[in-house]
């Protein structure tokens, strides 16, 4: 194998893979990436065997081959170049030379038939998705995944397909968040598969702002292929809870606040909680909110903040962490919290996506 390709182009192939390389591998082929050079272009794998990443960049071929070197020595050496241009040769015994004008270096990689084989998806039905709709739908449901490996099952998020329309839904016991989106297509039988949130985490690095992905389902496993860079995962097998027996009806006991406030406030609260002292007090009473938080030997905060709400008068907890997760994500300038009273949950509901957040208990 010969090539040559610009310093940049390879470094960013390289992160793009290298990601989901564990560093407590038992096996030493798993620290590797596997380069494939074909005409004009390289592509580079990893995988952990539960989630494989693989990438296509251009190079400029000399002669075809393949081999794997370690990961992260690879990409401290090629980072550390002083040229933009690096050749790269195979040669006898698995030695690999990089070099450019002024540099050299010759390491040990390993023969690609020691590297796994990343499953093949053939003849399997295609769900075609926007990237950028997918990108929000992740941005807002992934930081409810639930990561006590205990309850594995909430380790991921669903993905659920019923005829047109996309549901996703992830929930860590004390929230949940659930986004559905219309299709431009349907399926013939109904889909649920969990995704773990390792596979989600490499998903919302490399979606786009444009584009389409393929998603495509084998017996326990998924594609997602991006164009230029394709992931496969092992799904969590299982069955998920029934999200929907905990969805409270809408409630007409909103209060309607700037979202850019609101978290603003929610987070300077938050710089007095402590592991024994996290929730965050929330008084509502007609059109102004005070977001307050007291800890015992550290301190106090208060702030006011304007409001529309002609509900009942209540003070409730929660933790700022769930509330500065939502707002953050969302991209109104104003947002709806329903609330019904100090034990019941918080609800925000917004064009196809609700967040149920279960209050905490003050003091």
């Amino acid at each position: 194998m010969k090539f040559k390709a610009a310093k940049d182009i390879l470094v960013n192939g390289i992160q793009t893979v290298q990601n989901v390389i564990s560093a407590k591998s038992a096996l030493p082929i798993l620290s590797n990436i596997l380069l494939e050079a074909e005409q004009d272009n390289l592509k580079l794998t990893a995988t952990d065997l539960d989630v494989g990443i693989s990438c296509v960049i251009p190079v400029d071929t000399q002669e075809a081959g393949a081999i794997t070197l370690p990961a992260k020595r690879f990409s401290d050496i090629i980072r550390e170049l002083p040229t933009d241009n690096v050749g790269l040769t195979t040669k006898k015994n698995n030695l690999v030379t990089i070099e450019t004008e002024a540099c050299q270096f010759k390491i040990m990689g390993l023969a690609r038939e020691e590297f796994p084989k990343l499953p093949e998806f053939k003849d399997k039905e295609v769900l075609k998705l926007e990237q950028a709709a997918l990108k929000r739908m992740l941005g807002l449901t992934a930081f409810a995944v639930s990561f006590d490996e205990t309850r594995y099952i909430l380790n991921g998020i669903l993905f659920k397909v019923e005829k047109n329309k996309l549901v996703l839904v992830a929930t860590d016991g004390k929230r949940l968040a659930i986004i559905d989106k219309s299709l431009n297509q349907s399926l013939e039988k109904e889909l649920r598969i969990i995704v773990p949130i390792k596979t989600i985490h490499e998903l919302m690095r490399n979606l786009q702002d444009e584009g389409e992905l393929s998603l495509v389902l084998g017996s326990n496993q998924v594609l997602f292929d991006l164009g230029k860079v394709v992931i496969i995962s092992r799904l969590i097998e299982g069955e998920f809870p029934d999200y929907r027996q905990v969805v409270p009806a809408a409630s007409e006991n909103k209060m309607r606040v700037d979202r850019g406030q609101f978290l603003l406030a929610v987070k300077r609260a938050a710089l007095l909680s402590t592991p024994d002292y996290q929730a965050v007090k929330l008084e509502i009473f007609k059109n102004r909110l005070v977001v307050s938080k007291s800890t015992p030997d550290i301190g106090e905060s208060r702030e006011e903040i304007p409001i529309e709400y002609s509900g009942k008068e209540m003070a409730i907890g929660f933790n700022p962490g769930y509330l500065i997760d939502v707002l953050k994500n969302l991209t109104l300038e104003k947002i709806d919290l329903e609330l019904t009273d100090g034990e019941k949950p918080g609800v925000v509901r917004v064009d196809g996506y609700v967040y149920i957040v279960l209050p905490m208990r003050l003091g």
